[in-house]
């Protein structure tokens, strides 16, 4: 069967956010522009993102400060920040008719709470700009001559060619939505630097029995440590979520990367404070009023009075407190204060992450140095743009990872459309 040949202005490879803002507006002033998803609908990953609802960005309008969520690669995204920031990304949306609400941690979500509004939104200014998208067809590989991209082959016996190419591939999180690191293949196979990609945003892995038994718990004002060869490397404040394999939500997520360097250092032991606001002693008298009360009681119906009664009775199974159908008026003062000190210290041995599956979003990608930030393309190769997650930017879970692909797509998609 021979190749049918195509040719447009711009193809872009990859049909996430980043490639749909891109996308229209790379067709604002005529350009003919074909979008390639490999699957059968664009947004797939997108659809997930906020527990469904779509976490758009993250409310800080102050660049400065936004960018110091990227500590590793702030140096580089100054300028495409300078032109298309938090407020652009405010002003696109609602200037399609989306309007955005700001909710706690300055997470932006779209007013009705839907993500399929957000796609919906995205499919119809590709729509109206008139981009041409080929669904159910991948990308087998680029073409190049001269410092230039000039085709791409695809598995459709098609043979695409183009002025400007776009890779907005993704990484590796969610590899059932398609992102299975294809962009990242295709750099390496041109002699681009690509750090190798490790789950990012993810939940903590743990052996104790305890934690799973307590899955879907989640208690909002914790203190978690990290404690490495009798030392605490790592502490963080507020909500933790129990889960089948270990803890999740998003103090834990947006911990995991530093978890992870831990890891490579040896094992790792992680502590909860379930009190953090209150000292041991003034914990103690707290219980010690809450015994006085209830002493011909067993202590299973008495401490849910103080924690979620799913975590007392785990609480008071451990071995080392072992209190679980006690009465109260039998539980000696030496029991007593031991307990006081599992509610300050309860422990958990931290045995990895939960992988590629499970993560928000992954480290890896293109090394910086090798882009041009002005307009988001390749130093080697000055007609290819390389968008979001392709990018080796790592960044903490709230909106910054959907922010950095609409900014790298606008301003892409700007660039592309002033040729």
């Amino acid at each position: 069967m021979k190749k049918e040949k195509l040719t447009y202005d711009t193809v872009i490879i990859g049909g996430g956010p980043s490639g749909m803002i891109c996308a229209g507006k790379a067709a604002k002033n005529g350009g003919r522009v074909l979008l390639i998803e490999k699957n059968d609908s664009p947004g797939k990953k997108l659809l997930l993102t906020g527990g469904g609802r779509c976490n758009i960005t993250n409310a800080v309008f102050d660049t400065e400060t936004f960018l110091n969520n990227f500590p590793d690669s702030k140096k580089f995204l100054y300028s495409p920040f300078s032109k298309f920031n938090v407020r652009d990304t405010f002003n696109f949306f609602e200037s399609l008719g989306l309007p955005l609400v700001t909710e706690a941690r300055n997470r932006v979500f779209p007013e009705t709470q839907k993500a399929q509004d957000v796609l919906n939104i995205l499919r119809n200014y590709l729509q109206k700009n008139n981009v041409e998208i080929l669904f159910k067809t991948k990308v087998l590989s680029l073409e190049c001559a001269n410092d230039k991209v000039l085709s791409i082959k695809t598995d459709c016996k098609k043979q695409i060619f183009a002025k400007n190419f776009v890779l907005a591939t993704g990484g590796l999180a969610a590899p059932e939505t398609g992102s299975t690191g294809d962009g990242l293949k295709f750099l390496e196979s041109l002699g681009h630097k690509v750090i190798s990609s490790n789950p990012d945003i993810v939940p903590l892995t743990t052996s104790a029995k305890w934690v799973h038994r307590l899955s879907g718990i989640s208690w909002s004002f914790m203190k978690i440590s990290f404690i490495q060869d009798d030392k605490i490397k790592l502490k963080k404040t507020g909500k933790i979520l129990f889960t089948h394999f270990g803890i999740s939500g998003p103090l834990i997520l947006n911990t995991a990367r530093e978890v992870k360097k831990l890891l490579k250092q040896g094992s790792l032991t992680a502590s909860i404070d379930l009190f953090p606001d209150t000292d041991e002693g003034d914990l103690d008298k707290r219980v010690i009023k809450l015994f006085n009360k209830n002493l011909n009681m067993k202590i299973d119906n008495v401490l849910p009075e103080m924690i979620f009664k799913n975590i007392a009775h785990e609480l008071l199974k451990l071995p080392d407190i072992n209190l679980s159908g006690k009465v109260i008026n039998s539980i000696n003062r030496e029991e007593r204060k031991n307990l006081v000190k599992k509610m300050k210290n309860l422990t958990l041995p931290i045995t990895g992450t939960l992988g590629f599956s499970h993560a928000v979003a992954t480290d890896g990608g293109i090394a910086l140095e090798e882009v041009d930030f002005k307009n988001m393309t390749s130093k080697k190769y000055p007609n290819l743009y390389l968008l979001g997650d392709v990018l080796n930017i790592s960044r903490p879970s709230g909106g910054f990872s959907l922010q950095i692909c609409w900014t790298t797509g606008a301003v892409a998609g700007k660039d592309i459309a002033s040729k």
